[in-house]
């Protein structure tokens, strides 16, 4: 069981990122520069906006508070917000404006990731919850306010064409 678990805690994110670059590629140009144009302002906001967080919040990892020994070597640094959990969850909020499927897909496997880490010893529950809490906060609002506007834009329609 702990083979499952360090598997799912360290490597699965990987078949994230592989899965939704598979997903990306399959699509077509224009719906491909759609997604880029969406991360590239999503991503850094969400990666911004939890190390922001991060200071003004601050969770020992369990096995500096609790002395746990964890299933994986880690740093013990601040275990708020998970970056795993921020990275895969981020990737699964983007993927759903596009295919509802493939998104929510990539958020359960975000949160199989964030359990993981969880049972591994590495973070709390608050650390996978603030993470997923952040990267939806951030990617439904960049694509609901941000992104109509940047649709207007003449920049975006000249890439787009």
């Amino acid at each position: 069981m702990d083979i499952l678990i360090i598997f799912s805690a360290q490597y699965l994110i990987l078949f994230v990122v592989l899965a939704a670059a598979v997903y990306f590629f399959k699509q077509d140009r224009k719906r491909q520069k759609e997604i880029v144009i969406f991360a590239i302002i999503t991503l850094p906001i969400i990666y911004i906006a939890a190390k922001i967080i991060g200071v003004f919040y601050y969770d020992p990892r369990p096995f500096v508070s609790e002395n746990i020994v964890p299933l994986i070597a880690h740093a013990p640094d601040n275990g708020f917000p998970s970056d795993h959990a921020l990275l895969s969850s981020a990737i699964a909020f983007i993927l759903i404006f596009y295919n509802r499927i493939v998104g929510w897909s990539m958020l359960l496997l975000a949160l199989l990731i964030g359990f993981s880490r969880v049972l591994a010893g590495v973070h709390h529950s608050i650390d996978i919850i603030g993470a997923v809490l952040i990267s939806l906060a951030v990617a439904y609002s960049v694509f609901k306010f941000l992104m109509p506007a940047i649709k207007k834009s003449s920049a975006y329609q000249k890439f787009l064409g």
